[in-house]
Parts: C-alpha cells; structure tokens; sequence
C-alpha cells in the first residue's frame, strides 16, 4: 500500500511546471514540517491558490513555512531537496545542481510517463537526484529503465485522489466534452503545431470514437499555454459549438464532463480515475499515446478500424 512520504525538515521545495508542483503540494500538510519553497511559472500560481501568497495565509503550519526567491536561501540549513522534473524551465534542474554541490539529499517527482532522460539534462549537464519518486508502477519501470542502480521510490498520489474525488461528486452532462489541451513541441513535419493538429483532428473524426457530432465542447488550456493562444481557433469554430473552458480548477472543468479529451494530458488520468469517457485525440501520423492506462481510447484507432470490427481503445 502507497503512503505519502515522510519529509524531513528543513526541507527545500522548488518547483516550476504545474505537474509536480501538483502533486507535491499535499504532500507538504505534515504537522512540525519547516519549509522553505521557490515556486515559479505554473508552480506559483498553485502554490498561491492552496497556501496564500506569502504561503502561511492557508497552511496549517502559520510560522513554519516561507517562500523564497533564490534557490540558495532555501537550500541554507536543508535537509532535503524536494523538486519537481518540468521542461519548461531550468529552475529545477539549477536546484538539483546547487543541492549536488552542497551535499544537500535530492528527490525529484516525476509526475508522467514521458521524456524521462531529458528531464535531467539542461545545456549538455545531467543531474540525477538522490532519489526517483513516482506514483505508480508503470513509472517505476520507466525509471529502472532509463536510469539504472538509481535510487526510486513509491508514494501515494495525494492529488490523483483530491481530485478524483471532488469530480465523482459532480454530475456529468450526457454529450458535454472537455478538451485538454498542452503544447506538443513538435509540428510532425507538418508546419503546423501538433496540439492544433490533433485538435483539427479530433474536429473532423470525433464521431468514429463516439462522441456526439453536436455536442458542445470547451478548451482548456494548459497552464503553460499564453493567453489568447486559442482565440482565434475558437473564433473559427464557435458556431459548431467550441468555447474556451474558465473553470478554476480542472476538477471543475472534469465534473460536468461525460467525454473527456486529449492528447497525453495528465489530466486524463484524473478523468479516467474519476470515472469519465477518456479519449486521446493524437492523429495516426504523429507518435502513439505514451500514457499506460489501458481505459483511454484512442481516436485514430478506432478511425482506422473498419465499422462493426473490434478496436482495441
């Protein structure tokens, strides 16, 4: 049985995409914990959505955790360095470098099952963490895998589990679809950026998955999407029934959801444990779906099964 980990304290938290910032936050409610956080870019605004701006306006622990600006003034007097594994930035990966030199323990929480070597890389340099912590099996493998004798541990996925639970609370409309969106970072040959061509993709071939020709559907953008960067695309589409998504959280936009869609989004596998249709919409000549979970259909197999043959989804 999955437990949360035991962390020790000081600890040090430093984090930027929005992935493993998620699923760290909760782990960070442990009575007598010393924390002295750097969030930045997607990572800021959840810290400041759960824990208050200055970070004790929420926490339970009001005098025991602070939020820092330099990597340096949070690996001072540290115990452990807890980080995240983003691509977007090399703020944590800096960390994982500082900690390294200063002979300070590091783990790091891979939140997917994707681009695993390149997570530590910046520039040509690999760091490795202390530790690998991940949250299921399959990642466990992966980091056997990809980082051989390197230590890896197991722990609950207390954010998997927040939200599947505020979303089964919730009623699903019949036909009402979510679309998840994320940058793809590779246009497939094809000049045109590959979250637009599944998006394109799933526009023309949604019906061969099941999903309802007339349904209404809303776009959410990933948090590290630029505002506006859908605008134009929905304009384009609005009479058909596509409207940006402004839920506050992903929970909200899941809930009323029957149908959820999407690339390799991690919030599939929120859908998917809270009981929703999930689907990923990547067209059949871009890489297959990375994500292990055996309940996500996939689109181009089921338009490239010939009606009334059995698709594997």
């Amino acid at each position: 049985m999955l437990t949360r980990p035991e962390l020790p304290s000081p600890l040090a938290v430093v984090c930027h995409d929005a992935g493993a910032c998620n699923v760290v936050l909760p782990w960070l409610d442990q009575p007598g914990l010393e924390l002295r956080a750097v969030m930045q870019g997607p990572a800021a605004a959840l810290w400041r959505a759960r824990f208050g701006v200055a970070g004790a306006e929420r926490h339970p622990l009001v005098g025991h955790s602070h939020l820092v600006e330099r990597i340096d003034d949070a690996l001072d007097g540290a115990a452990m360095l807890l980080s995240g594994t983003g691509w977007a930035s090399a703020l944590e990966h800096d960390a994982r470098q500082r900690a390294a030199r200063r002979g300070v323990r590091s783990a790091a929480v891979i939140d997917h099952w994707v681009n695993y070597p390149e997570r530590f890389e910046r520039a040509g340099v690999v760091q490795w963490p202390d530790e690998f912590w991940v949250s299921d099996a399959e990642a466990v493998t992966l980091v056997c895998r990809h980082f051989p004798g390197a230590a890896v541990r197991c722990h609950t996925n207390l954010y998997l589990e927040e939200q599947a639970g505020a979303i089964t609370r919730c009623n699903a409309r019949a036909g009402d679809v979510l679309y998840v969106l994320e940058p793809m970072r590779s246009d497939w040959g094809r000049g045109t950026p590959g979250e637009f061509q599944a998006l394109d993709y799933f526009v023309a071939q949604r019906a061969a998955a099941g999903v309802q020709p007339c349904a209404p559907v809303r776009l959410r953008p990933h948090p590290s999407d630029p505002p506006g960067k859908y605008e134009a695309w929905i304009q384009r589409h609005a009479e058909a029934g596509y409207s940006l998504d402004r839920s506050a959280t992903l929970a909200a936009a899941i809930g009323p959801s029957a149908w959820v869609v999407g690339c390799e989004s991690y919030a599939l596998v929120v859908a998917l444990a809270a009981g929703r249709r999930v689907c990923s919409s990547l067209p059949p000549w871009a890489p297959g779906c990375r994500l292990p979970h055996a309940g996500i259909r996939h689109l181009s197999r089921s338009v490239l099964t010939p009606r009334g043959a059995s698709a594997r989804a």
